[in-house]
């Protein structure tokens, strides 16, 4: 087993395709499949299975992509370490990001790092919180910028950005008086819901004596805004994701436990390469 074919097997994966995956590769597709053979004849399983759709991984696929990413990530960060042990000037920042960071990031002093230190470079990962701290986890990446609420165990952070809970709504269909909506104007009325904040919103309502309908419930806040937006519900969301996706009307909720933060998060155990420090200490809250 070497590198050459952790790196085809990772494609393949992607791609779903030998044909697409050779192309990306810039291979002929006999070498390409020759050497996926020889992983499979070394490893003593299949890792792919044929579909109407094309390739996918098996069982054990799945469980060996997880190890080759992360011999392919150590060897480019031993690379990496071993040019720039010392150097805060240049090299790659592994940076894992969330979509709703979109219009946060990147910002003033990322422009500001990389105006005075044009050999840096950036790799972004994208998904969701959960997705991005398992990576970090897995040293998959260096740094995160992540949404709370999430499990800080392990975890250094640096507060970038508070976001207040915003109700999202179709005003054909919904109506508040007022310039801002109290917790109590909420009782009673189709709420759609960002699951992950359930557990916040429940406490609320409870100290309330409140039962909140949730109409919908979903795990990703733009879908929350979508269903808002075509007159199914009031989307209870941050208000940077809101502004960036709704076209309908937006109003403030007046309950101050109602926020979240976008956070850079590394790990604790782990001191960041000097480039990734530099990064760190350039970002102050904005």
């Amino acid at each position: 087993m070497n590198l050459k074919q952790l790196e085809y097997f990772i494609v393949v994966a992607q791609e779903r395709q030998i044909t697409s995956a050779a192309k990306r590769l810039y291979i002929a597709q006999p070498p390409l499949s020759y050497q996926l053979k020889q992983l499979e004849k070394e490893l003593h399983t299949k890792l792919f299975k044929r579909t109407a759709y094309g390739i996918e991984l098996t069982t054990e696929g799945e469980a060996f992509k997880k190890y080759a990413e992360k011999m392919i990530t150590l060897s480019k960060e031993m690379k990496a370490e071993i040019l720039h042990s010392d150097n805060d000037h240049s090299g790659v920042i592994r940076l894992g990001l969330i979509s709703s960071a979109g219009n946060l990031i990147p910002n003033k002093a990322f422009s500001q790092l990389t105006r005075f230190y044009p050999e840096i470079k950036f790799e972004l990962f994208e998904g969701n919180t959960f997705s991005i701290i398992e990576k970090l986890d897995n040293d998959l990446i260096d740094v995160a910028i992540v949404r709370t609420p999430f499990n800080m165990r392990g975890l250094k952070n640096k507060i970038l950005n508070t976001d207040e809970m915003v109700a999202v709504f179709d005003s054909e269909s919904f109506d508040f008086k007022n310039s801002s909506i109290k917790i109590q104007d909420l009782a009673n009325k189709p709420l759609i819901l960002y699951r992950r904040f359930e557990a916040l919103f429940n406490e609320s309502f409870s100290h309330q004596g409140m039962f909140p309908f949730y109409a919908v419930k979903c795990d990703d806040a733009r879908t929350a805004i979508l269903w808002a937006d075509r007159g199914m519900g009031i989307a209870l969301v941050p208000e940077s994701i809101a502004k960036t996706y709704s076209t309908k009307s937006i109003q403030a909720i007046d309950h101050l436990s109602w926020s979240s933060h976008i956070e850079l998060v590394w790990k604790k155990d782990k001191k960041p390469k000097p480039v990734v420090q530099r990064l760190i200490d350039s970002l102050s809250d904005f």
